[in-house]
């Protein structure tokens, strides 16, 4: 049996229903691309954010320890300072004390009878070390007559002490500018004995300059080792 034709009011009305139809269809689909168009964006939103809080984090961080460098230079620079100035004022210490000593020389040559008996063990010291017949004394000026008296007693415990003979002879040449002394010159003009006031103290600054820091400042923290 063949189908009957639809009248003009059946065909608005089943293309109504298919107007319905793909309306709600393309309204469904919209929805679906709206809701992952949205998902997307949210994630891409939350990466970005994501880039741009480590972004932050990491400028943050390269400014934090930029300042605890600068804080530290800072520190070590004021430290560095401090302890320059610590080691200058010692220094300075030191120096006022060999200073003290210095003028202490001074005195001793002014006191005859000590200046004496110390140019006595300075000959004394100098004839053993050069074990010669004959020897030079040089000193000041004004030291002559006293050298002259501690080189007789000199040469007297020299022979005690080495049974040998020893002669001399004494020269008025050393600097008037010396706190005082003897030099002791061989024969042969090639060996000089330095026994003055200012070698002396030159010698003992030298070698007692470690304990002399130790003695006013205490042990060195940073010293592991002693000779």
């Amino acid at each position: 049996m063949a189908a009957k034709p639809l009248n003009d009011e059946e065909v608005l009305s089943e293309m109504n229903k298919m107007v319905a139809f793909i309306k709600q269809e393309a309204l469904e689909k919209a929805r679906e691309i709206k809701v992952k168009a949205d998902e997307e964006f949210a994630i891409e939103k939350a990466k970005l954010v994501k880039q741009e809080q480590q972004a932050i984090d990491a400028q943050h961080e390269k400014k934090r320890k930029g300042v605890e460098v600068a804080q530290k230079i800072a520190q070590s620079n004021l430290t560095n300072k401090s302890r320059l100035r610590l080691l200058h004022r010692r220094e300075e210490q030191i120096q006022e004390l060999f200073e003290t000593a210095r003028t202490q020389l001074v005195t001793l040559g002014e006191d005859e009878g000590r200046y004496i008996q110390f140019l006595e063990g300075a000959i004394v010291q100098g004839f053993l070390q050069l074990m010669e017949p004959h020897v030079t004394l040089i000193v000041r000026e004004k030291d002559t007559e006293q050298a002259q008296k501690a080189a007789e007693t000199a040469a007297e415990t020299y022979t005690q002490l080495s049974g040998r003979q020893v002669a001399s002879d004494i020269q008025g040449t050393l600097s008037d500018q010396s706190s005082g002394g003897i030099k002791l010159v061989n024969g042969s003009k090639r060996i000089t004995i330095d026994n003055t006031l200012d070698e002396r103290l030159r010698l003992l600054e030298d070698r007692m300059l470690p304990e002399i820091r130790r003695d006013l400042f205490g042990p060195n923290e940073n010293r592991k080792f002693y000779s």
